[in-house]
């Protein structure tokens, strides 16, 4: 049998998941559930904290203890870099995924600072430079409204971005098309890309950067852009509150076989 403060947790669960509790909605004052004989302070007390800890609710001083909006944004996968929407319009990545989503955006929603940095293992090794080679970090934190929902830090080879728009830590997207449309325009058109993904707990730093509610996972994305001759041009990580995204990906199931076949 189930400890009190869990089926407690879990019927609010099932109110707020079939919207009779909606977003935004203040649950009741602990000593309001203890008065109507739902147990102890410390047993509602437990249920709240499983449901903060399970992400279906936000507690702060002030406002109490509210449901969390569960409209995770659409975070597509291979659609977002599409080239029509940053060589022939003016689309960056991240408002792609506002749109697919049905979500109004600002460019001023997203800030970064560039910087010369050394770099690290991985850097270097994505960009077959020596570890401690000097490269731009181009760090963005996106936010949605006042609420941040990833950050993101590419590095680039200095001899690729110096004296373009990636170098300039001006708030927004780097100009018309953002970033890809700024290697485009300096030779260096994107052909291909990986995308690796981690889930794991977040850091103090990052769940303070993102105002993490207690429990929440972060998603980790390591990108590495390529030209058609396999020159790496960027290499990006990228660091999503786990549940703001739903990650969509749509593509052509490859068949090795037939094009082994027709050789």
């Amino acid at each position: 049998m189930a400890p009190k403060w869990r089926e407690l947790a879990d019927r609010l669960a099932e109110q707020i998941r079939n919207g009779e509790l909606e977003p935004g909605a203040r649950l009741p004052h602990i000593r309001d559930l203890v008065g109507a004989g739902e147990g102890s302070k410390s047993t509602v007390n437990a249920a709240y904290k499983a449901l903060e800890a399970e992400g279906l609710v936000v507690a702060s001083r002030g406002h109490g203890t509210v449901v969390r909006e569960q409209r995770p944004l659409k975070r597509l996968g291979i659609s977002r870099y599409d080239k029509a929407k940053w060589r022939d319009g003016d689309e960056v990545a991240f408002i792609a995924d506002r749109v697919a989503s049905g979500r109004s955006y600002k460019r001023n929603e997203q800030t970064q600072t560039v910087s010369k940095v050394p770099a690290s293992a991985e850097v270097a090794a994505a960009h077959g430079l020596r570890e401690g080679d000097e490269v731009y970090a181009r760090a963005r934190l996106v936010k949605e409204g006042d609420q941040p929902t990833h950050t993101l830090t590419s590095y680039y080879r200095p001899e690729h971005v110096e004296g373009t728009r990636l170098v300039d830590p001006t708030p927004g997207p780097a100009g018309r098309g953002g970033g890809y449309r700024v290697l485009y325009d300096a030779g260096y058109e994107i052909d291909h890309m990986r995308e690796e993904l981690r889930a794991r707990k977040p850091t103090g730093e990052e769940a303070a950067q993102l105002q993490l509610p207690t429990g929440e996972w972060v998603v980790e994305l390591h990108r590495t852009t390529y030209t058609a001759d396999g020159t790496v041009v960027e290499f990006a990580i990228g660091v999503h509150a786990a549940s703001r995204f739903a990650w969509s990906y749509d593509f052509k199931v490859p068949d090795s076989t037939a094009e082994e076949g027709g050789s």
